[in-house]
């Protein structure tokens, strides 16, 4: 009933906008590259924008030969990625808060993952083949997108129209993982065809596949063939096969615009057990197994859009269905026969969204003000199995609902001071009802100085893993927590951008940003006591620890002729209580340093772009746990530094329709770094797996428009 409720409601605004005759809209998909979308009344310059909104172009990603969204955002500050061997995810780390804080979207949708919306997101499983620009605003963005946002959010721009009738590409991308390769069964192997067609002045259309096979990553394993009882069957790193399916259908006339847009992805990760069962098969000799696993992800992706004009008002409407679920396939598998036997499918998670938001705005024939009504509805069905008593499994299934409304003004005091406030209203089915505002300031100074402010306030609901978990093994039980309350944050930013244009060529732009983050409430795993008539702990999540964050952050562009560099440099302090109900942690700020730079040259009459990128992350410390004398306590501990080094060279033939990509990634070779307890020296170190070492890649891509 909900859902033909809403699209009830939705059927007269698209109507509206094909029938009205209205002025040409001003702002066209092709200029997308010129201004920004996100958290904005409308399009517009980056420079009007009253964040400061960070922008990632098409022509980034070609450079660096992206192929998903972690080869993009290694590179940049603030932003940390936490890879993982084991699953074969890699997920951002912003400010020391995992991907809990900062919400990804596509077009302004956050994107479902195995039990959130928009948080948590799986970075290797976003592909990059349609998209126009990224855009990154840090900080609280609650008022305009809800639970989650609390460090930051990025929304991904898609392509909706061409300046050409057809236009059609086709890349062929071989790629190294580490030391390894082969045609066939080592590397990364990509393939992607994408079709676009303006089928008229109002219609355009697209459809891309990709396929992305990454072998996995042997290191000092032997692979899927080895039959010793050595512990060495396997990958270090899991291999991974995707593949990903777009398709969009655009309509635009006049002020009014409206898309269609699909996305497909399908995902399996194989698990190789290094623990092989031996059996006596007289007089054959013996027969080898092992069991093993396949980790299998899809997810189902629609999003209805519709921009245009009604009775003077401005509106953006869009409804989205979207499923993503997370299987285990568990099976024999017979070294004699070389085959799978006893295959067995189970669901493990699975998330199932009905997504809507919207705003009107335009309120006022005056342009010094504006006014913004929006709502967001979120229908949310998670599904996850947990471990129940005796090794046993339990269904848990839990619909998450929460309708949204907020409204924002911009107030233009004078030509040069931009005044934006908001307020949202969270109505929570699980929770209690909860609240997010804001106000942001901007001046534009004499001499292209900008100056911007803003204050913000948010709150990120519980997990389903949170609410619901249940792990037990070896005397140790985890638990869920069903009366968890949403955390609350508050953030402040402040930035200062000089842009100066030295010559007709020559021009340098210089920002100075600091930040300020708290956040309260803050959910952790902590000890709550012993199972009646034993000894053994018992953990459940709680609402009992306090954060805080502060930061400051300078970052330098020049550009000259067919030169481009950048730098930057980022300070960060991190005060954070850990109370596992066993031990506490001092409240002490600990520091971390980060620093990044990129050089780019093109050299036009031979159509070549040479391109280098560099990120050093600095020492890193932080309270972990250990037993001394039977007790909990928290040391110190430290990461050592690293840095990352990309480069690449691109060179285009025949009227730019193809291009080959040569370069290299992670050119300093790092695969792990240090981590050590600090009591005068080192102790009880380990390592964190960080890559696979130096790797090469080469792309061929032909793009036929016309």
């Amino acid at each position: 009933m909900k859902k033909r409720l809403l699209y009830i409601f939705l059927i007269p605004l698209f109507f509206k906008g094909f029938t009205q005759d209205l002025k040409k809209d001003s702002i066209t998909t092709n200029k997308l590259n010129e201004v920004v979308v996100t958290a904005q009344f409308e399009p517009q310059s980056l420079k009007k924008s009253v964040h400061n909104v960070r922008v990632i172009t098409n022509n980034d990603l070609k450079k660096l030969a992206a192929n998903n969204l972690s080869d993009v955002l290694n590179q940049y500050l603030n932003i940390t990625i936490v890879p993982s061997s084991g699953t074969g995810r890699s997920t951002v780390s912003m400010f020391g808060l995992d991907g809990s804080y900062f919400k990804i979207l596509v077009d302004n949708i956050p994107i479902v993952s195995d039990n959130s919306l928009g948080n948590n997101i799986d970075l290797t499983q976003i592909n990059l083949d349609d998209i126009e620009q990224i855009e990154i605003i840090e900080g609280s963005m609650g008022v305009t997108h809800g639970a989650g946002a609390v460090t930051g959010i990025l929304n991904i721009i898609t392509k909706k129209n061409s300046q050409n009738e057809w236009e059609i590409s086709a890349s062929v991308q071989e790629e190294t993982v580490g030391k390894e390769y082969a045609v066939f069964n080592k590397g990364k192997h990509i393939q992607t065809v994408k079709v676009s067609n303006k089928i008229n002045d109002n219609w355009f259309g697209s459809i891309g596949v990709n396929r992305n096979d990454f072998k996995g990553y042997l290191d000092t394993r032997k692979g899927e063939n080895h039959t010793e009882s050595d512990g060495k069957r396997g990958y270090t790193w899991l291999p991974k096969l995707q593949y990903f399916t777009n398709g969009m259908l655009s309509y635009k006339k006049n002020a009014f615009r409206a898309f269609y847009k699909f996305d497909y992805l399908n995902e399996n990760i194989d698990y190789y057990n290094p623990t092989l069962l031996v059996i006596a098969n007289p007089p054959f000799g013996a027969n080898t197994f092992a069991k093993d696993k396949r980790y299998k992800t899809a997810r189902f992706y629609h999003h209805l859009n519709s921009v245009g004009t009604l009775f003077s008002l401005k509106y953006n409407v869009s409804i989205s269905h979207q499923k993503q679920s997370r299987e285990t396939e568990d099976f024999i598998y017979n070294f004699q026969n070389n085959n799978e036997e006893g295959n067995s499918t189970t669901t493990n998670q699975s998330a199932e969204v009905l997504y809507s938001t919207g705003t009107i705005s335009n309120f006022f024939k005056n342009k010094k003000a504006d006014l913004q009504i929006g709502y967001e509805l979120v229908n949310n069905l998670g599904h996850a199995l947990v471990n129940g008593e005796n090794q046993s499994l339990i269904l848990v299934r839990k619909r998450f609902e929460n309708y949204d409304f907020f409204i924002a003004s911009e107030i233009k005091a004078t030509k040069k001071l931009l005044v934006r406030t908001g307020i949202r209203a969270s109505i929570q089915s699980k929770f209690d009802n909860q609240t997010a505002s804001s106000i942001g300031l901007r001046y534009l100074f004499e001499n292209n100085i900008e100056v911007r402010s803003s204050m913000g306030k948010s709150f990120r609901v519980p997990t389903f893993e949170e609410l619901y978990s249940k792990i037990k093994f070896s005397g140790h039980q985890f638990y869920g927590n069903e009366n968890l309350v949403p955390e609350q944050s508050t953030s402040y930013d402040f930035n200062l951008k000089k842009t100066a244009f030295l010559s007709s060529q020559l021009k340098m732009s210089n920002q100075v940003s600091s930040a300020f983050l708290n956040v309260d409430d803050r959910i952790d795993m902590a000890f709550v006591g012993f199972e009646t008539g034993t000894t053994d702990p018992i953990y459940q999540y709680i609402n009992i620890n306090s954060y805080k964050m502060w930061n400051v952050s300078t970052t330098h562009q020049l550009h000259y002729k067919n030169w481009n560099f950048s730098t930057g440099l980022i300070y960060v302090g991190i005060s954070q209580v850990i109370d596992n109900g066993e031990a506490k942690s001092d409240d002490r700020f600990l520091y971390n340093l980060q620093l990044n730079g990129s050089l780019s040259y093109e050299v036009p009459k031979s159509n070549i772009q040479f391109s280098a990128y560099y990120k050093f992350n600095g020492k890193q410390q932080q309270f972990i746990s250990s037993v001394e004398n039977n007790e909990t306590v928290y040391k110190l501990s430290e990461i050592d530094n690293y840095s990352f080094l990309d480069a690449s060279v691109r060179k285009f033939f025949y009227k730019k329709q193809l291009e080959i990509n040569l370069g290299a990634r992670n050119l300093l070779n790092v695969t792990n770094a240090n981590q050590g307890t600090i009591a005068g020296a080192h102790s009880n170190s380990s390592t964190i797996l960080l890559g696979y070492g130096r790797s090469y890649f080469i792309k061929i891509a032909y793009n036929l428009n016309y």
